[in-house]
């Protein structure tokens, strides 16, 4: 461990997002979202860590069976549902939740044989067009699952948000309004809300609700944080200034010298890059905390490294402790420097910098 660079993982602060989604969303159950190994948090431990959830979502048979296999009993919704016939016999030995967003999905279903009914989800569109049944296939569909024997009764019914993040916009309170519309004579649970849902639209929450990126702290809103909801960051990336150097006035920082130093000043080096996690197209200004004052990122990020104006920092010195995004500064931030989202920065961390759990 001789390269001071460190993801550590908070899981208390896991914990504690998940009692925000209960307070948010009195009375509702709640899928917790652990796809994409967690949003890049590792799937099991968050799904060990999150134990007081009612549910799991995750994307595949594979991420369920990684839970299955780690011990984790709550029930697992497949959210894109099997992805041919074939899973189906796995899908009913680990006692999946199957999500229904297809005809073909119906098919499987209707000729499938399995040992007891599986527990069925029912996805309808109602205006994002990626995945879900069309409105006028509704009843038709419905019916065909009621008929099949391999579906457990009742069936929920759920939905997904194409702008709830954008909150001028009408299109999610059209959405909640169709869903409601459609679903009024059918029986069975229902989810709508998802983090944006939590926390900005709440005739959205319905029996079930499924957070996910502010279970790990981040905000799906723009122009907020986490901290503006009493989130906690889960994940910090850190490491240390391995180098200073001092930078004549016109002086360029850098591959492709992109980055111009306007006076005589100290540059430091930091051990962290690209190939860790942290995102190559960041611009120079992006936020750098080190020594807990925030500095600026100058020039191009490398692979292993990238430079921070020390000008704020005169005290600052090979070995300061330095923090890319977490504690002390919301990766919502870096976000915007970066032409990118939490959700992809936090979900592309790579395995290269070393773990540690906050228990």
């Amino acid at each position: 461990m001789s390269r001071p660079t460190f993801l550590t993982i908070d899981l208390q602060a896991l914990r504690h997002n998940l009692e925000c989604v209960h307070e948010l969303a009195l009375g509702s159950a709640v899928i917790a979202m652990v796809k994409a190994n967690a949003y890049g948090h590792g799937i099991v431990r968050a799904a060990q860590a999150l134990s007081a959830a009612d549910a799991f979502g995750v994307a595949s048979l594979d991420e369920g069976l990684m839970l299955r296999e780690a011990g984790i009993t709550q029930p697992v919704f497949l959210m894109e549902g099997l992805f041919n016939s074939d899973e189906l016999a796995i899908a009913d030995k680990n006692n999946f939740t199957l999500i229904v967003h297809h005809l073909p999905h119906v098919e499987i279903l209707e000729k499938g044989r399995v040992e007891k009914p599986l527990s069925v989800w029912l996805k309808i569109n109602t205006g994002m067009h990626r995945l879900g049944i069309l409105p006028k296939q509704l009843d038709d569909v419905y019916q065909r699952l009621l008929a099949a024997p391999s579906v457990k009764k009742p069936i929920g019914l759920m939905t997904h948000f194409a702008e709830a993040d954008m909150l001028e916009s009408s299109a999610t309170d059209k959405q909640i309004q169709l869903f409601k519309q459609l679903t009024m004579n059918l029986q069975g649970p229902r989810s709508m809300a998802n983090s944006a849902g939590i926390l900005a639209w709440p005739a959205s929450k319905a029996d079930w609700v499924r957070p996910g990126l502010m279970l790990y702290g981040a905000s799906p809103l723009p122009n907020k944080t986490g901290l503006d909801f009493n989130l906690q960051p889960v994940m910090t990336l850190s490491s240390q200034i391995i180098a200073i150097n001092s930078v004549n006035k016109g002086g360029k920082v850098g591959y492709g010298g992109t980055w111009t130093a306007p006076e005589d000043m100290r540059v430091g080096v930091v051990g962290v890059g690209y190939g860790d996690g942290y995102p190559q197209r960041t611009q120079s200004g992006a936020p750098v905390l080190v020594d807990g004052v925030e500095c600026e990122l100058v020039g191009r990020v490398s692979m292993d490294m990238l430079t921070v104006d020390l000008r704020k920092l005169p005290s600052a010195h090979i070995g300061s402790s330095v923090v890319l995004w977490g504690k002390g500064l919301p990766v919502e931030r870096v976000a915007n420097y970066s032409q990118s989202s939490a959700y992809e920065i936090l979900t592309r961390m790579t395995p290269r910098p070393t773990l540690l759990l906050s228990p």
